[in-house]
């Protein structure tokens, strides 16, 4: 009867290889970010359109929802 042992470090490694996250593809990662640039913005537009007309009331929410649709800024 014979035994195989394996001394080749890159199959014992695999394992460590296989465990890592895929990476997004880079058009996708430069998406996310765009998007997550323009939330940032309609954030920030939103808090200060809240600074100069008050507490949230359905007025000023259909206000903001107007304005957000309509693409015209805050």
């Amino acid at each position: 009867m014979s035994t195989l042992t394996y001394a080749d470090r890159s199959v014992a490694g695999g394992e460590a290889a296989a465990a890592k996250p895929a990476r997004k593809p880079f058009l996708t990662r430069i998406y996310d970010l765009i998007v997550e640039s323009q939330k940032r913005r309609a954030d920030r537009e939103i808090a200060r359109f809240l600074a100069a007309r008050g507490p949230l009331t359905d007025e000023v929410e259909r206000e903001i929802m107007r304005r957000l649709s309509s693409g015209t800024r805050l």
